[in-house]
């Protein structure tokens, strides 16, 4: 409860909670002088913020050499630690590692059960969020429907669309099963697999999703995908 309210105190400040939902989008490093750029503030007032959330283990920082001599270089950027508000405390995590072993447990029917679910649940997602006819969408407003969407979730993705290919290419910046992913990365990272294919096949009639690139296994910031257009949208 007191780290709760440690954290409650430090997102308080308006400008502090902006500063770390643009760590969050961005999913790298900053400095100083960015963030005051960034948000028009003093080097000193940013330098106060950035501490502040490092005081609660939001973020972390380091010195790095620049190469030109001089002091080195602080940066700063997204700590590993989930940051988890609830009152009164419940762990949802402890739940999600239950079920998922319970899962695992079940062999191949439990595999499928979580494939299916996740899927079902990302056409969900879009369904919710969207409630006009889909149909009727051009390709520009279902990209902006997947980008406000995974805004929503917190996955932070851009999705860019290559037009000779007929391919849409994005990343996951911040993967929300990143901490019980951890035990068995495999089975998350497919179910997350079927989320985000669920929510594609909602607003495309047929598509083919590729990964790219997957952080547990290359060892890289986010997750990378290619979705295939196999039709005209």
């Amino acid at each position: 409860m007191e780290q709760t309210l440690r954290v409650t105190n430090v997102l308080s400040d308006p400008t502090r909670y902006h500063i770390y939902q643009y760590l969050i989008e961005k999913h790298k490093e900053v400095n100083v002088t960015e963030i005051a750029k960034k948000f028009e503030i003093h080097p000193n007032v940013a330098r106060l913020h950035l501490s502040k959330l490092e005081d609660v283990n939001m973020i972390i920082s380091y010195s790095q050499k620049t190469g030109k001599g001089g002091r080195p270089s602080r940066l700063y950027r997204l700590s590993d630690n989930v940051i988890e508000l609830n009152f009164p405390h419940r762990d949802y995590k402890l739940l999600s590692t239950i079920v998922l072993e319970s899962l695992m447990d079940m062999g191949q029917a439990g595999k499928e059960a979580l494939y299916k679910t996740g899927k079902k649940y990302g056409k969900e997602i879009v369904k919710n969020y969207y409630h006009g006819n889909i149909e009727l969408l051009n390709l520009t407003e279902k990209i902006n429907i997947l980008e406000d969407a995974s805004a929503m979730l917190g996955l932070y993705s851009n999705f860019h669309y290559n037009e000779v290919e007929n391919t849409i290419h994005f990343d996951v910046n911040n993967c929300p099963f990143k901490e019980i992913a951890s035990t068995n990365h495999e089975m998350i990272c497919d179910m997350h697999h079927s989320f985000i294919k669920g929510m594609f096949e909602t607003l495309f009639m047929d598509i083919e999703l590729i990964t790219e690139e997957n952080m547990f296994e290359h060892n890289c910031e986010n997750c990378s995908y290619k979705v295939n257009l196999l039709v005209n949208n």
